[in-house]
């Protein structure tokens, strides 16, 4: 395979809500460009880019595919792109390397919140973007009331390029007005047949052609200019002009058709050619920039050449049982050969590249070499993961990472059986690695394993592969709250530890007083004896015994936190004393004293963020309320409103479950740890209760 020129690349991702038929459109976009023969099928699990088994069980894409495509000398990498809200981390990965975007709207389901967020985010990176209305030849659907849709509720600069004249199963061609013809397809056919505009159409066609235009001549005031001088734009002008004001973000084009039928998709193949910028092009508008390895370096930039130095971000991990580790890396910089050696500039090791490829989904196809702006993957990466920068050693450079976002439903996790306990913890750690918007953690106060996602469909799916890939089996219970003790008041108590059994014995004395700290402090111990009442070589001891009383409060044995602890006072004896003898009573001392300071249970406190649509919003207020959360902001986005609260950790773990129910599915949150709260004193002597029966293995009713 000949190694494509940067300029000749187009990196695409292709992003919507799920249900909304990315990846049948990828598959048309795949035939139009010639990289197959017909198109798969999700509902026979045929499709080039939803290869894995869960994708093809749950008939959805759950991670980002690259499905490379060589037309017209022009070679073009698209990223399909989950759209479940559980799998937004894989979307921002794809987002963070792609030059450009597709935003596909569903003529028969309109703008969802998804979309909208979606929308927001690819303005957030000035990413230029195109829109494909897919399912127009759907019963009730219009394109014009879709580009109303996508005008108005996304706010989005609009310019539609193409006419359909017929609406719903009525639908058998369309209006390219950019080459001013009738396209047509069929599915066993996807090359584009192009058919003068009949004299009927012709009126409307020339209208929507001045409109387009008019729209691309009023978004540069040099076009402008030209415009009102001669009353239009030439083809090469209005093309030029157009993809201009795509590359600054000024323009939208919106196309649309159906994939499924291969109507109007390869009129979309040509605007991803002509409109979507290559990686040179890109970096003129967003250069390459990173930072050197040296502290307070000043910002480094990278021109995309492939004389320049190497540097590239690895945005996707697979690891296999049997065919071994491949990084997906975009490469901005420089040239990659394969068995070459690389420098992790994220972890700061040395890497040795194995071999490399290009990607057709799960087909690899090796390549000797890759230039700047290009997407390969390369094998037998040992140390890097998602999100690191890879470059010349000489010159060292890291590149910005990828914002996954943090995990929102958590489950305690418990191997089915005692064999799988090393499998469980070995498979998890493999799927973090290939999946970082994964969380797994061993909780040691509560002694549990918990696995944090996105989402329900996050979970399930790890646990999918956790059993394919490595065999083992999972149950899923509610994690156990990480609750805390403290204490209100001032108190002071005597540890004493006297014992004798022939020789020399064990003795310690010590009194201590105990209070409360401002919320957060966490342990203080002081060390106030004067006269040698306990000699200092002991004191160490007394602190020890200490902090392990205080690892169970006296309430139900949760850790007491935010309490000093003062010794001031004991005895010793010059035979008998130890260190062992005076820990114990250090040990004895604090418990006396806690149970006699007025010990309370803390509950941790979230930091809510709540995005729903804004008809949803009282009843998602009504439903913080009683979660007894305390809201702090409520604030508008267009049609989305934003809530942020302080929620108690015990009343969100079902919480994901209800938002979905509450909205439709249109709603997602995220939320964080912020700080301990005292928990109201007719639910801590419930939690208190069960908590103790539950150490001492009774059910609690």
């Amino acid at each position: 395979m000949n190694v494509p020129l940067t300029e000749s690349i187009r990196n695409v991702a292709v992003v919507s809500n799920a249900g909304s038929g990315k990846t049948s459109l990828i598959e048309a976009l795949a035939c139009s460009a010639g990289g197959l023969s017909s198109p798969g099928s999700i509902q026979t699990g045929t499709t080039v880019s939803d290869f894995e088994p869960e994708e093809i069980h749950h008939r959805t894409s759950l991670h980002t595919s690259v499905i490379r495509c060589l037309c017209h000398d022009t070679v073009l990498n698209l990223l399909d792109t989950p759209g479940s809200p559980s799998f937004t981390a894989e979307v921002r990965s794809a987002l963070r390397v792609a030059d450009g975007v597709v935003l596909v709207v569903n003529a028969a389901t309109g703008i969802r919140s998804e979309l909208q967020r979606l929308w927001s985010h690819i303005r957030e990176t000035g990413l230029p973007c195109l829109v494909f209305v897919n399912g127009l030849d759907k019963e009730g659907t219009t394109f014009t009331t879709t580009l109303e849709q996508v005008t108005k509720e996304l706010e989005m600069p609009a310019v539609p390029l193409i006419l359909a004249n017929a609406e719903g199963t009525e639908l058998k061609t369309i209006v390219d007005l950019l080459q001013n013809c009738v396209v047509t397809a069929r599915p066993d056919r996807p090359q584009t047949e192009q058919l003068p505009v009949p004299s009927e159409w012709r009126d409307r066609t020339d209208q929507a052609r001045r409109r387009l235009i008019e729209m691309v001549a009023e978004s540069d005031e040099a076009l402008l200019e030209r415009y009102l001088t001669d009353g239009t734009l030439t083809d090469t002008a209005l093309l030029e002009g157009l993809r201009a004001g795509v590359q600054r973000g000024a323009l939208v084009p919106v196309l649309g058709g159906s994939a499924l039928r291969q109507l109007g998709v390869p009129t979309l193949l040509q605007g991803l050619l002509q409109l979507m910028p290559s990686p040179c092009t890109r970096a003129e508008i967003m250069p390459v920039q990173g930072v050197a390895l040296t502290e307070g370096a000043a910002p480094i930039m990278r021109e995309p050449q492939a004389t320049a130095p190497l540097s590239g971000l690895v945005f996707k991990t697979i690891i296999d049982p049997f065919a071994g580790r491949l990084s997906y890396v975009r490469l901005y910089s420089g040239t990659l050969d394969a068995d070459s050696s690389l420098y992790n500039a994220t972890r700061q090791v040395r890497e040795r590249g194995g071999h490399l490829f290009s990607i057709f989904g799960k087909k690899y196809t090796p390549v000797s070499r890759a230039m700047a702006g290009d997407i390969v993957a390369i094998g037998k990466l040992k140390d890097s993961l998602t999100g690191d920068t890879l470059c010349d050693e000489h010159a060292p450079i890291r590149l910005p990472g990828i914002q996954l976002g943090r995990p929102v439903m958590s489950f305690a996790i418990e191997p089915k059986s005692q064999a799988d306990i090393e499998k469980v913890s070995v498979g998890l750690h493999k799927l973090i690695e290939e999946d970082p918007s994964l969380e797994f953690v061993r909780h040691m106060e509560t002694k549990e394993m918990v696995l944090s996602g996105m989402g329900q469909l996050h979970i399930d799916v790890s646990l999918e592969k956790l059993h394919r890939k490595y065999g083992a089996d999972v149950m899923l219970h509610a994690p156990k709250i990480p609750y805390r003790e403290t204490i209100r008041s001032v108190a002071q108590a005597q540890g004493k530890y006297k014992k004798q059994t022939g020789g020399h014995g064990q003795y310690g004395d010590c009194w201590v007083e105990v209070g409360p700290l401002p919320r957060g402090q966490g342990f203080e111990f002081q060390n106030k004896i004067v006269g040698g009442a306990i000699p200092r070589n002991f004191v160490p001891a007394v602190e020890k015994g200490v902090v392990e009383a205080l690892h169970e409060g006296p309430l139900a044995g949760y850790p007491a936190v935010d309490v000093r602890v003062t010794v001031y006072d004991g005895s010793y004896h010059v035979v008998d004393s130890s260190e062992m003898a005076f820990k114990i009573a250090g040990s004895m001392a604090v418990k006396k004293a806690l149970e006699a300071a007025h010990p309370v249970l803390l509950e941790p406190l979230m930091t809510v963020e709540v995005e729903v649509p804004a008809e949803c919003v009282g009843g998602v207020l009504g439903d913080l309320n009683a979660r007894r959360g305390r809201i702090v902001l409520v604030e508008a986005s267009g049609h989305m409103e934003t809530v942020k609260a302080l929620v108690p950790q015990a009343e969100m773990v079902s919480y994901a479950t209800s938002l979905n129910s509450m909205t439709g599915g249109q709603g997602s949150y995220v939320m964080e740890f912020t700080h301990y709260e005292e928990v109201p004193r007719e639910l801590a002597g419930r939690i208190v209760e069960e908590h103790k029966a539950e150490r001492h293995g009774v059910v609690a009713h």
